[in-house]
């Protein structure tokens, strides 16, 4: 078997700097973590040092070997990052849902025409490429605008509790519906609205999958540094196939360099550009 390439110590050095993975950049408000996920340009919510990527989670807690505990009630960081998700997604600057290959992501609004031009479901392909449980409740959604769960699920007449929230992962992952507010009482709900509503422009810009591909790769490779074979395809939800093409279109003009198969680097003149503005 092939030995799994090994991310070098100055890597991890510069991930460290820009994932805010030091105690000293730490994530610790709602204005913290939209400035880190606008640097990213996109970040896992609640993974841990064991995923790839950049995470929210990691970042409040301000180290790279920060591990998620067993009893997330009485962990005071994984408490914040919950707690700052749920500001985020009430403030409403950056796009949030569960995305591709059920991911839960936050997306910088640069980044949403890149997500949506690979994995986004365009009204004229709705009947084809979705269900009839996510056409009868986006259907509902349309009329309504901005609904909770319980009543967008009594209202599309999707009774079942997993085939309404397959439905609404579906429409999350299609990109067209995302969650607009978080209450816990009387009782816990999400608030649905649809994704055009809060990013018109960006969820309406027509970009090609090739360009997609290359800015998802671009966005990655540059906080990341450098990255090993199907890093980007598990940190992005991209098939590996198509996170490679990406990524030889930066090696291709210059962006990156390929020191092994499967391996890319950002060129070194962009790593320390990228390093000396944070």
């Amino acid at each position: 078997m092939r030995p799994k390439p090994q991310i070098p110590a100055e890597i991890e050095e510069y991930r460290d700097e820009l994932w805010r993975r030091e105690g000293t950049r730490q994530v610790e408000t709602a204005l913290d973590a939209e400035r880190f996920i606008e640097q990213v340009g996109f970040a896992a919510c609640l993974t841990d040092s064991r995923r790839p990527g950049p995470s929210l989670y990691v970042a409040v807690c301000g180290r790279r070997d920060a591990v998620m505990p067993r009893n997330v009630q009485k962990d005071p960081e994984a408490s914040l990052t919950w707690v700052l998700k749920d500001e985020l997604v009430g403030r409403g600057k950056l796009y949030y849902a569960k995305l591709a290959r059920g991911k839960t992501m936050f997306l910088a609004p640069r980044m949403i025409p890149y997500f949506h031009a690979v994995w986004g479901v365009r009204r004229s392909e709705e009947k084809r490429r979705l269900s009839r449980n996510a056409r009868t409740i986006l259907h509902v959604l349309r009329k309504e605008w901005e609904m909770s769960t319980a009543d967008l699920r009594d209202e599309s007449g999707v009774k079942d509790r997993k085939a309404f929230t397959r439905g609404v992962d579906e429409l999350q992952a299609a990109m067209i519906v995302v969650p607009s507010a978080v209450f816990y009482q009387p009782k816990f709900t999400y608030i649905w609205t649809l994704g055009v509503g809060r990013f018109p422009e960006a969820l309406r810009r027509r970009v090609s999958r090739e360009t997609a591909l290359r800015e998802i790769a671009r966005c990655f490779l540059t906080g990341a540094g450098l990255t090993i074979p199907g890093e980007m395809a598990r940190v992005t939800g991209l098939p590996r196939p198509e996170a490679g093409r990406g990524n030889r279109a930066l090696v291709a003009e210059g962006y990156a360099t390929m020191p092994a198969p499967g391996v890319y680097q950002l060129a070194a003149s962009r790593r320390l550009e990228e390093a000396g503005f944070r």
